[in-house]
């Protein structure tokens, strides 16, 4: 095979051995990869090689170069990799499974069982598809002969009627033309007032008093249906019309471009230690990589807030850490104006990310951040409560926003107490967009 099959060929089981997708997002290593590039750790599976043994340098028989003299000494042994030796400081050997953001959706998708169908926004390509639209006009090389052929067919039928049975309503004793004619129309007969006059003047005068009632009439004949007729004697012409014609055209297809903005806030006052703020990168760095595999064009916009909102880069937006008080509400109006100044939602899909410890200054929830999450349209609010302690009592912002939006499929609200919460947050969030 060559040492290069072989050396493909390990590299393949090695993948197949990479970290486990959920294991990697809530306990892996997530500082190795990049915001278009997911690195797994995968275990190394080493080559087979020729390996000297250590032990054999040096000792009897054993020169250094030169030859020595009888009863020379040949050499101080050397230190070896044994127990004896001292340890190494050379770091271990790594290796990572490449997988872009969009391989990444698709095995997150397998993995939590979700099926989120991305909505196009923009039309930016329009292209025919097959003749499938029709037209009342176009060139004669495309017109429908089918569709031409039924509307004349069905004309045909609606303009026909029973000959025979109007002949025998003439023959009713005591009735003219005008009652025939009146009677068809109460019948539902498409026969037109001349037809009748005429077919009245070639019945017989004796034959015109042979039914003293329309009663008896309508109890000795049956009246045929014009498609029982044309399956029975079948049909020789078919009155076609020029409004009949209709002319085949392509379908044109349109191709929307599925954009995304996704706006990450993060509460970085001082409550939010070094446990939270880790909780809340293990979430949303998925979310980031899922959204942006999802969708052809994906954009991020990172707000921090303590009682003010301001933005930030991505580098900096899981470091930051300040001393200040809480107002969620803040960053929400930042949120606000940021989307509506440069992301159009008839334009964008949006998704409003929030984390924090549900730690929120007095009636600032219920006065302000609830009527901001109804007025900002987006694809889903989803806030994230990390609490590795458990519950602080003050800590209601999360449970408030439960039961105002509770039920519906407009807010998410997860909870994230320990890295093993974390593949659930997800679940939870993506899971109520997807519905």
């Amino acid at each position: 095979m060559g040492l290069r099959a072989d050396l493909e060929r390990y590299r393949q089981v090695g993948e197949q051995r990479r970290q486990d997708l959920a294991e990697f997002i809530q306990y892996g290593d997530l500082g190795q990869s990049r915001a278009d590039q997911v690195h797994i750790p995968i275990k190394i599976v080493d080559l087979p090689e020729f390996a000297y043994d250590q032990r054999d340098a040096g000792g009897v028989g054993q020169g250094q170069g030169e030859t020595p003299d009888v009863g020379d000494p040949v050499g101080q042994p050397q230190p070896g990799d044994g127990e004896d030796g001292d340890p190494g400081e050379e770091g271990g050997e790594h290796d990572y499974y490449e997988m872009d953001p969009e391989e990444f959706a698709a095995e997150l998708d397998e993995e939590l069982g979700l099926d989120l169908d991305p909505k196009g926004k923009s039309v930016i390509e329009e292209t025919e598809g097959d003749y499938t639209d029709v037209t009342r006009s176009g060139p004669s090389s495309t017109l429908d002969f089918e569709t031409l052929f039924k509307r004349g067919l069905k004309r045909k039928l609606a303009m026909d009627f029973d000959e025979d049975y109007v002949r025998e309503a003439l023959k009713v004793e005591g009735w003219g033309p005008k009652d025939v004619f009146t009677w068809a129309r109460e019948n539902r007969i498409p026969v037109s007032r001349g037809w009748i006059d005429s077919a009245y003047e070639d019945l017989p005068v004796e034959a015109r008093d042979e039914w003293d009632s329309i009663e008896s009439m309508k109890a000795a004949v049956d009246r045929e249906h014009p498609a029982d007729r044309v399956r029975r004697e079948g049909i020789s012409e078919i009155p076609f019309r020029r409004q009949d014609e209709r002319y085949r055209y392509p379908e044109t297809i349109e191709r929307k471009e599925r954009n995304v903005v996704v706006v990450n806030i993060r509460d970085v006052s001082g409550s939010m230690r070094e446990q939270k703020r880790e909780l809340v990168e293990r979430t949303f760095t998925p979310l980031d990589w899922y959204l942006q595999g999802k969708y052809d064009n994906a954009e991020f916009v990172y707000i921090a807030h303590d009682a003010d909102a301001w933005e930030v880069e991505r580098t900096e937006f899981f470091g930051i850490r300040s001393g200040g008080g809480t107002r969620i509400s803040s960053a929400y109006e930042l949120t606000q104006e940021r989307l509506e100044t440069a992301y159009p939602f008839n334009e964008w899909n949006r998704y409003v990310l929030a984390a924090g410890d549900s730690e929120n200054s007095s009636n600032d929830t219920e006065e302000r951040v609830i009527p901001l999450l109804e007025a900002i349209d987006a694809n889903l609010h989803a806030y994230v409560e990390t609490q590795p302690g458990g519950e602080a009592i003050n800590a209601t912002h999360a449970e408030e926003v439960q039961r105002h939006f509770g039920g519906t499929d407009e807010v998410a609200v997860a909870y994230v107490n320990e890295p093993g919460d974390v593949t659930d947050a997800i679940y939870d969030i993506l899971s109520t967009e997807a519905s």
